[in-house]
């Protein structure tokens, strides 16, 4: 018997674990048009080529909106399956246009367990190597556990990507223990 479809799953893992993968897999367990929410801005060539990347691997049965800074709105305003790529890029945008990460983060967790169809959050978890050695670092940082923790205690289904393999750390509803 299929498993029913989470309504907020988190996504988290380092660099090249396969997050972003594995989070569009999740969302087109659903029936398409999918939402795709990109928060990642294209400041130099390496971003706009990894953004380029990102795009050609998926089909036209996604939608795709850049949106850097209102998401919550983004995810709000969703009427379908619901991809979100990627809330430290969200949140590094949030800090530095010098924005009320309280109020975005609240008014986001608000959205998700709102929003009409599935959302899936992806993250990058930074909080595994060393301190940072300079305070807005280290404020980001912070910031980002912070925003996970609060996350992963709303989902449904929190899933730690290592080399491409998905580890379940919250099992979705439903799913066998």
């Amino acid at each position: 018997m299929p498993q029913p479809s989470p309504r907020m799953t988190l996504v988290l893992g380092g660099a090249r674990s396969g997050k972003s993968l594995h989070a569009e897999r999740l969302i087109e367990s659903c029936p398409a048009p999918w939402l795709y929410v990109a928060t990642a801005q294209a400041w130099d060539d390496e971003m706009r080529e990894r953004i380029t990347l990102h795009r050609s691997r998926r089909s036209a049965d996604w939608i795709t909106r850049d949106v850097p800074i209102d998401l919550p709105e983004a995810v709000a305003a969703s009427d379908g399956p619901v991809l979100v790529d990627c809330l430290t890029l969200w949140l590094t945008n949030l800090i530095l246009s010098e924005a009320d990460v309280e109020a975005a983060t609240v008014a986001l967790i608000e959205a998700c367990e709102t929003a009409p169809g599935p959302v899936v959050l992806v993250g990058n978890e930074v909080g595994l190597g060393i301190v940072p050695d300079n305070a807005l670092a280290r404020r980001f940082r912070d910031a980002a556990g912070r925003l996970h923790q609060r996350l992963a205690a709303r989902a449904d289904h929190v899933v730690f990507m290592v080399a491409g393999l998905p580890m379940i750390v919250k099992p979705q509803p439903g799913a066998a223990a």
